[in-house]
């Protein structure tokens, strides 16, 4: 557990003491350093001794474009992640600032430079004495579903199906937010996930009783001035989701070490190898299509390596009959 920071108090906080006490409350040297890189710049490049509630969201954002917005698809990722989680951190211990603007995307990177983990990797990572039950669970459950990371930590636990080894999620064809009478509501389209021995057997020691909320979230209840939405909280333990920023953070600090900034692996990277291991061992691209919800064939024949042995079963389907010469 990371040591407790006490913040500064009677005062608003500046840019530069709101940077240092995010990085001083991170644990992991090499995520210190990883983060170091893309908080400091921004506190640069904003003042640093502006107060943080004085910058606005497309502070942030223009930040992000002049320092890194012709650098590699990994490069602007790791950098947008860090600072998504130190003003998401302030946020949460109830300091108002800005937020990374929505128009500041994640960048999807290309396919060639998406590795795929090979299962002995994977394997190994995932059982390490360091990591903690949460994101062995997390990783796990998405290697074994495909699933888009932000569909997995929308799961609630009364959402899952345990013994059929399924749970719907929120899929990436969600129709867009509509307002009525004020109100703003979200149509989602509900898809089905499917995980495998390995989830089945973490789920129920990470849930430890729990049978509503979240089913992954925070060590840590939200600052008292973070607004979180009842569906985002656990009502029995009051901690918080775990978020694609926080998520991200994490698997970072344990797959960069000895790596500079943007050398860890990417949550995309659990689905890529997923599907590129059941691509090897033979599935058609109809079932890989049914397995990662893809709806075009050509966003899913990457995947698809067929054996030489499955090209030859195939083939003798057009072999003649005992009867015909």
């Amino acid at each position: 557990m990371p040591a407790v920071i006490q913040l500064p108090a009677g005062k608003a906080l500046t840019v530069r003491a709101a940077a240092d006490v995010f990085l001083d409350s991170l644990g992991n040297p090499n995520t210190v350093r990883n983060y170091a890189i893309g908080v400091g710049k921004i506190a640069e490049r904003l003042g640093e001794g502006r107060p943080l509630v004085s910058v606005a969201d497309d502070e942030i954002g223009e930040a992000l474009e002049l320092l890194w917005g012709t650098s590699a698809v990994n490069t602007w990722n790791a950098r947008r992640a860090s600072v998504l989680s130190w003003l998401g951190w302030c946020g949460e211990r109830g300091y108002d600032g800005p937020a990374v603007p929505v128009w500041a995307k994640r960048l999807t990177p290309p396919d060639s430079e998406t590795p795929a983990r090979s299962k002995m990797a994977i394997d190994r990572l995932i059982a390490r004495r360091e990591v903690h039950l949460r994101e062995k669970t997390l990783w796990r459950m998405l290697y074994e579903t495909t699933a888009r990371a932000e569909e997995i930590l929308g799961v609630n636990i009364e959402e899952l199906d345990l013994a059929g080894r399924r749970a719907p999620v929120r899929g990436k064809g969600a129709r867009p937010r509509t307002r009525r009478r004020g109100a703003i509501r979200e149509d989602f389209v509900l898809e089905t996930v499917y995980w495998d021995a390995g989830t089945a057997r973490l789920l129920p020691r990470l849930l430890k009783g729990r049978t509503r909320g979240p089913v992954f979230v925070t060590h840590r209840k939200p600052g008292p001035g973070k607004v979180v939405s009842a569906r985002d909280i656990c009502p029995d333990t009051g901690l918080a989701r775990l978020s694609y920023g926080q998520a991200r953070m994490l698997l970072d600090e344990h797959t960069a070490l000895g790596g500079g900034p943007g050398t860890g692996w990417d949550l995309h990277e659990w689905r890529h190898s997923g599907l590129t291991h059941l691509g090897e061992g033979g599935a058609s691209l109809l079932m890989l299509m049914a397995k990662s919800r893809h709806k075009k064939p050509e966003n899913v024949r990457r995947y698809f390596h067929p054996s030489a042995e499955a090209i030859a079963e195939v083939t003798s389907l057009l072999a003649p009959s005992d009867g015909r010469r």
